[in-house]
């Protein structure tokens, strides 16, 4: 069985990580210094608070998806921005019947395929822009991933994993089919806490109630997310963006599984976590605005919910990532 991981940014080395010490061949598609340092020294993994679970392994790391062949598995965890400019290119990794996992933060491309509601095969513009992952992509491949881990890149060839660690995995159209448990019998394999859903667009929303508030405003005030929901004045801009965020979805049919107040809660609990955006913002790199963000006003224009909070955010991260 052969796994390729297209995208081994933190959240990607992590889980190729993972899946290689359980024994799966896995290869991995990276880039620059990243990719130099994993075919030198290897891919290694680091959990904070604990020397002793440190682990190293060698893969087979390439730029190029066409050196490495049809694959048995496809997961997919670039950020959402880099999918469409890569997607002509993994083709070749697609064999006849290879699933393609996508494993990205905010509201995919695929999000109204076997919707089975009124924008059934909606395309949207703010995650692809002219169609083209679409167009490269076999959407009938295609299986929902929703990531819960804390983890970064602490220097080309290290992943720093600082808490969490959960995967919700489902169909588009709600089957538990015999692919999504063949999945999660590799998960779990890897010793990945794994979830299966028949709901998963309900748990994309659940955690981008979260996301689309946090992310952005750290994004640009550089604070970490306990500090985000303690200081009153953000803490209250939080709500806001959340109830926008709470009202596209139920406008859509989603009824977010837990109270405003519970997922605020599950926020805190994360700690002085620096989130995604932030990390990208200081690491001079473009941001996943448009998935987290840009996507849910685009579909409050749809439905003809009012998101003025989130309109506001998306404007002042897209502002400041023309600076870097």
């Amino acid at each position: 069985m052969k796994i390729c991981v297209v995208g081994a940014g933190a959240v990607g080395s992590h889980l190729a990580i993972c899946l290689a010490r359980s024994g799966f061949p896995v290869s991995v598609v990276a880039r620059g210094a990243h990719l130099q340092a994993i075919r030198t020294q290897g891919l290694k993994l680091i959990r904070q608070g604990d020397p002793s679970q440190t682990w190293v392994e060698r893969l087979t790391a390439t730029d190029d998806p066409a050196a490495l062949g049809p694959q048995d598995w496809l997961i997919v965890t670039v950020k959402a921005h880099s999918l469409p400019q890569l997607a002509p290119r993994l083709g070749s990794l697609c064999g006849p019947d290879t699933p393609i996992v996508i494993a990205q933060n905010g509201i995919p491309w695929w999000y109204f395929y076997r919707h089975g509601g009124e924008f059934e095969g909606h395309s949207l513009t703010s995650v692809d822009p002219e169609g083209v992952i679409a167009a490269h992509l076999p959407i009938e491949r295609v299986i929902g991933c929703v990531v819960y881990i804390a983890v970064q890149l602490a220097e080309p060839g290290v992943v720093l994993h600082t808490g969490g660690g959960r995967y919700i995995l489902g169909e588009p159209d709600g089957s538990l089919s015999g692919r999504l448990q063949s999945l999660a019998a590799i998960f779990e394999q890897a010793q990945l806490s794994t979830t299966l859903t028949s709901q998963i667009r309900a748990e994309i929303w659940q955690k981008l109630w979260g996301n689309a508030a946090f992310n952005p405003i750290s994004a640009l005030t550089r604070a970490a997310q306990d500090e985000i929901a303690q200081y009153p004045p953000t803490h209250a801009l939080v709500r806001s963006v959340m109830r926008e965020v709470e009202a596209v979805a139920q406008a859509l049919g989603i009824r977010l599984p837990v109270s405003l107040e519970e997922r605020l809660e599950d926020a805190a609990r994360v700690g002085s976590h620096r989130t995604s955006m932030l990390q990208d913002i200081e690491l001079g790199r473009r941001t996943e605005i448009e998935a987290i963000v840009g996507a849910i006003t685009e579909l409050g224009r749809l439905v003809g919910v009012p998101t003025p909070h989130l309109d506001t955010l998306y404007a002042c991260v897209k502002l400041l990532e023309r600076s870097l």
